[in-house]
């Protein structure tokens, strides 16, 4: 029986953020309606089962009413029976039950953080990500119904993955030799002395930028890299910099419609075999895709790490083109 799992995040695309910049709002009605397209997109190409996430706005079981309502709910969605947080516990704790049930694709609503949640506990489904805002990077704008059909296809197992699936890298940061976190995209050191709203745009607190991936073309702390060196998802290194203690100068877009001249230098690049080493000097923050995670104090060990062990990515497009060239959507 093919199936899929949805995280939709509720939370994502409402920090501070929105506050501080010209960042688009996607609220939580407009998600239920993403997820109604990519559930009848899913049900269309043969998915007989949906998991979903259970969340504060119970954006599942306001799917499953309204599809019964109107009688367009042909497949079977349960959404999780588990303990809510309203934390990113809950979205770890939803992806390890989706993978452990089997599901041939996940498809995640949410920004960065969202995604590095997934990541924590997902190992070998794979993700189609959809971008609830415009302050990511690792998830896309991708239509509903059109994702849901790539799920499907995705879900099936039955074309070469390789064509349309990668691994990606990811950010391990340890501290006394203990992994204690990942980041997907960015790892940020930042003077911030405390995790507060989480969210982190002031860019003179920031000392040292790390990169899985580093683009002009995105927006945020990878942007800033980026306006010096492009690092692509397929490159088997990443890069980090340090900030505002250089004479070199760049002009770069730090968040929506926020385009700052910032001091930085030039990017030191990390391979897989490489290892960075930092020890603390005060007190500061460590921020994990945008968001402040680990605080600590003077005189801590700290080793960053870039490898290629992360989530499975899926290209929606690719997926749907192979699916395509292989009669999937002739019934």
């Amino acid at each position: 029986m093919t199936s899929i799992g949805i995280v939709a995040n509720p939370a994502s695309g409402k920090d501070i953020r929105r506050l501080v910049s010209h960042a688009t709002v996607i609220d939580n009605n407009e998600k239920i309606n993403i997820v109604e397209r990519i559930v009848l997109g899913a049900q269309s190409l043969g998915v007989y089962k949906v998991y979903i996430m259970p969340d504060s706005y119970n954006i599942g079981y306001r799917v499953l009413d309204k599809l019964k309502l109107c009688e367009e709910l042909k497949c079977e969605i349960e959404v999780i029976e588990m303990i809510r947080t309203d934390s990113m516990e809950d979205t770890v704790n939803a992806a390890e039950y989706m993978e452990k049930k089997g599901v041939g694709c996940i498809v995640t609503l949410g920004g960065d953080g969202t995604n590095r949640a997934v990541a924590k506990s997902v190992k070998n489904t794979p993700l189609i990500t959809i971008s609830t805002g415009t302050n990511n990077v690792y998830p896309v704008m991708l239509e509903g119904t059109v994702v849901g059909i790539a799920a499907a296809a995705v879900a099936t197992g039955k074309y070469d993955s390789s064509l349309f699936i990668a691994r990606d890298k990811v950010i391990e940061i340890y501290k006394d030799d203990e992994l204690k976190d990942i980041a997907l995209i960015d790892a940020v050191i930042s003077k911030d002395v405390f995790v507060g709203s989480k969210a982190i745009w002031d860019m003179d607190t920031i000392e040292k930028i790390f990169v899985t991936r580093s683009h002009p073309a995105s927006i945020g702390f990878s942007a800033v890299v980026g306006c010096k060196k492009i690092i692509y998802a397929h490159d088997d290194f990443g890069a980090y910099v340090d900030m505002n203690n250089c004479e070199s100068f760049i002009t770069a877009p730090i968040a929506a419609g926020i385009v700052e001249k910032i001091s930085v230098d030039e990017p030191v690049i990390l391979e897989f075999s490489d290892e960075y080493e930092y020890m603390t000097k005060n007190r500061g923050t460590i921020a994990l895709d945008g968001e402040r995670e680990i605080e600590f104090s003077a005189d801590q060990r700290f080793v960053f790490k870039i490898r290629r062990n992360g989530p499975l990515h899926v290209n929606a497009l690719k997926a749907l083109e192979t699916a395509q060239k292989n009669g999937f959507f002739i019934k």
